[in-house]
């Protein structure tokens, strides 16, 4: 078990995770090393990047890094994005062979990829060549099998890769059922570069049970971290208010995310629905999930939802993680 203080990445998720997410996120919490983009794709002329040129611009919030996600089959693609990328500061890129969603894997990307490995050197190579930029990949034990991860092994050790995140998973469970930690050890154990665990770690019972089986370099959190800002900063035992303040700063978090969202999107309804999917998740760190998010999701208007999420905050109590609210309604397939 590595005894040094973990790394702690937060996960991307599309629509969720989004440059103002992240930057509100940072200013609000501690305990996440690096915070990944969610994946940029069709990135196939200049103009295009140009367009997400403010976003790219980012490279730290605060101490915290920002890591761009690229998804594509396209090595040249990618060397225009590293490119880009490098000139706006960046140093680390993520390659995403990780997305399971099968619209993007039946694409030959994403998780979908894991099943061409001679493709996947062929990418490897090529951009190493032509670029002095960090690399890193995002990936699943594999798309169909978890003995695809064992076949891609020697591609990943002979090439320059930083580390290799691992969802212990395969893409074709999307999120559903349990992670195989024994296909994931057989995977550390074929690996010879740094390797960070994602997947499941909802709680500080989670992380420890992990951490005990497995030594890596860092843990990826997404799902649990989404259900509760403060848990990387428990897992890493920095001093933490009493919970009664804990629903304070995580109303403060909420207050200012809606504001700056709102003046974001110039006061579109499409604020309140990005919020939505976060409450998804966010619902399951108090006392009544099932209550809290039936009652967001029906918001329609500005003043309803701050009228909702005032209520929240006054009848129900926050529990955050360790209740582990999120991990029982998916063992019930409750899922909201």
């Amino acid at each position: 078990m590595n005894t040094l203080k973990p790394d702690i990445y937060l996960a991307p998720f599309q629509g969720i995770t989004t440059a103002t997410y992240r930057k509100v996120y940072a200013g609000h919490f501690k305990g996440v090393e690096k915070i990944y983009t969610p994946f940029f794709t069709a990135i196939h002329k200049h103009k295009s990047l140009s367009a997400k040129a403010e976003e790219l611009a980012i490279t730290h919030i605060a101490k915290t890094k920002i890591i761009p996600q690229v998804l594509s089959k396209d090595a040249d693609e990618m060397l225009r994005f590293a490119s880009y990328c490098e000139a706006k500061g960046h140093d680390e890129i993520n390659w995403n062979l990780g997305c399971p969603y099968p619209r993007v894997a039946n694409k030959k990307r994403g998780s979908g990829l894991l099943m061409h490995p001679q493709l996947i050197g062929e990418i490897l190579e090529k951009i190493e060549a032509n670029t002095d930029i960090h690399w890193s990949v995002k990936c699943r034990l594999g798309y169909l099998s978890p003995e695809e991860i064992l076949e891609l092994a020697p591609i990943f050790n002979d090439s320059d890769l930083i580390e290799l995140i691992i969802h212990a998973r395969i893409g074709k469970q999307l999120y559903k059922g349990s992670t195989d930690l024994k296909a994931f050890q057989s995977a550390l154990d074929s690996l010879q570069l740094p390797v960070v665990y994602n997947g499941d770690v909802f709680s500080v019972e989670d992380f420890k049970a992990l951490s005990q089986q497995f030594d890596v370099s860092g843990w990826m959190i997404g799902r649990g971290l989404l259900v509760d800002p403060f848990l990387p900063a428990i897992l890493l035992n920095f001093d933490l208010p009493p919970i009664a303040e804990q629903q304070l700063l995580i109303r403060k978090f909420i207050e200012d995310l809606y504001l700056t969202y709102r003046k974001q999107m110039n006061d579109r309804p499409q604020a309140i629905n990005v919020l939505k999917e976060l409450w998804s998740f966010m619902a399951y760190g108090f006392d009544k999930p099932q209550r809290i998010f039936n009652a967001i999701k029906k918001t329609n208007s500005f003043d309803a939802y701050e009228t909702v999420v005032a209520r929240v905050f006054s009848e129900h109590k926050w529990v955050g993680s360790a209740a582990e609210l999120y991990k029982k309604s998916l063992l019930n397939d409750q899922i909201l």
